[in-house]
């Protein structure tokens, strides 16, 4: 990863200037002290045995991680207790987040196209059971796939190909949906295609997302935003955000600009994804808040502004997988039941959670392509409210690493792209990634290493140049 340009050094001086927008809604003074609790308590996933739990602010790990711009929501008792934004929308412009800022949800979206899907089986034009080639016309999948549902493509079960896409840049030509799900040129996606029988098992697929997206103008003989925004977005109250790609012009004072893990800004300030279902929708925190209160009040049998309450719990069931359902992924912590799903486009990261009882929840977008700080942002909400299932640290024990094998550990390592540094100061070892700050590794034995940042453990294995990193199936060669 290049190194950042000296104007770009300015990021971190802007975020501490600007680190609350001046429009900041206020609220009460219980809500105010939870919102300053929740900036001034960030969390590790571990805790050093023997010391006090590490706690960061908001602002110094906004700067740590380089990351521009981060809106926030909370759900509690089924409402809205707050919202805000923190940084910047977009630096050049010195343009601040703030609660009605835009941010691209990414496979967020793919929870409000389950609504809209679900909404035309409860209207009666699908059929959620049936062959998915009785409501195709314009494209189908290839001849091998087997009988596909549409109950598959929306829990990732139909056996399809294309995990994600990596969307269009402002010069770029856009493609149709029949030529992205074909890999015909200017598709810049591979053709979605059968990799194993539909109903076996499941595999993460946009690619069958974006075929729902055809099914759905194909049924309805409308616009995929069009219908979106009327039957969805616009009933829920989510009047701010949008589908429609290219973004129109007259919101684009409100989009957030995208960046890079180094703080550069993406090419363009943000891609375009003609793949509205799986990747297409503009939203903010807030909005979020709405899709998932109704989903909460409707899964509890207490309204039902596009889907009823038996459609809502057929939308959160999950189907041949344990977790994942229609749209949506059901989790099951020790205290909770949750729905969730996490989005990642190019320099947008966002995440939502809502507990299936009791009412709460919250809502992270961040305008990077690092969501560090979000997760350590969970961990502070855990931490405020009492919410254990998002605040577990994990209890470890650092040893005394002798000098000499400290210093056998130094060096440079590379994988592909990414390249690590490790360097020995004052005694303790510390390590850097693509140039970013050095953070201090903590030994659990002589060669396994852990760091506050990252909630894995690695370690050091006999290689070609001594040593080499190694975690999971990644193996960082000395160089």
């Amino acid at each position: 990863m290049a190194m950042l340009k000296p104007e770009l050094f300015i990021l971190p001086l802007l975020l501490a200037c600007m680190y609350i927008p001046a429009t900041a809604q206020q609220y009460t003074k219980e809500v105010e002290d939870k919102i300053k609790q929740v900036e001034n308590n960030l969390a590790s996933w571990a805790e050093l045995e023997g010391q006090p739990p590490v706690k960061w602010t908001l602002q110094e790990r906004m700067r740590h991680y380089k990351t521009p711009g981060i809106s926030i929501a909370v759900i509690r008792d089924y409402q809205i207790e707050w919202a805000r934004g923190y940084g910047w929308a977009d630096v050049e412009e010195k343009r601040p987040v703030t609660p009605q800022t835009l941010f691209q949800a990414a496979s967020i979206s793919k929870s409000l196209n389950g609504m809209a899907i679900l909404k035309l089986a409860e209207q009666q034009r699908l059929d959620l059971d049936e062959d998915i080639n009785t409501y195709l016309k314009s494209w189908h999948p290839s001849a091998d796939s087997g009988r596909i549902t549409m109950r598959n493509l929306l829990s990732h079960t139909a056996g399809l190909t294309v995990h994600g896409f990596r969307g269009y840049t402002s010069t770029d030509t856009l493609p149709a949906v029949v030529q992205i799900l074909s890999g015909r040129k200017p598709a810049n996606s591979p053709e979605v295609k059968p990799a194993f029988a539909p109903g076996k098992r499941m595999q993460y697929s946009g690619g069958g997302t974006t075929v729902s997206q055809l099914m759905l103008t194909e049924i309805t003989g409308e616009k995929y935003d069009a219908f979106l925004q009327r039957e969805v977005l616009d009933p829920l109250g989510m009047t701010g955000s949008f589908y429609t790609q290219p973004a129109p012009a007259d919101k684009k004072a409100w989009l957030a600009t995208a960046y890079k893990p180094n703080g550069k800004p993406v090419p363009g300030k943000y891609h375009t994804y003609p793949e509205m279902a799986a990747a297409g929708l503009w939203t903010t925190p807030t909005d979020l808040s709405k899709y998932i209160i109704e989903t909460q009040l409707s899964y509890a049998g207490k309204s039902s502004k596009v889907l009823s309450p038996a459609m809502t719990k057929t939308r959160l069931t999950p189907y041949i997988d344990k977790s994942a359902a229609l749209g949506v992924f059901i989790l099951k912590e020790k205290q909770h039941s949750y729905f969730s799903h996490n989005g990642g486009n190019e320099g947008f990261r966002s995440t939502y959670y809502g507990s299936l009882d009791d009412g709460f929840g919250f809502v992270i977008m961040v305008n990077s392509d690092n969501f560090d700080v979000a997760w350590e942002v969970i961990r502070s909400i855990g931490r405020t409210y009492g919410w254990s299932d998002f605040y577990q640290p994990r209890k470890m024990k650092p040893i005394q690493v002798p000098a000499d094998t400290l210093q056998q550990y130094t060096g440079t390592y590379k994988l592909g792209n990414t390249t690590l540094v490790t360097t020995l100061v004052n005694g303790q070892l510390h390590i850097s990634i693509d140039g970013g700050e050095p953070v201090a590794m903590y030994f659990t034995s002589h060669h396994e290493f852990f760091v506050l940042d990252f909630s894995f453990v690695l370690r050091f294995e006999k290689g070609g140049n001594g040593f080499d990193i190694v975690g999971g199936n990644d193996r960082f060669k000395k160089q």
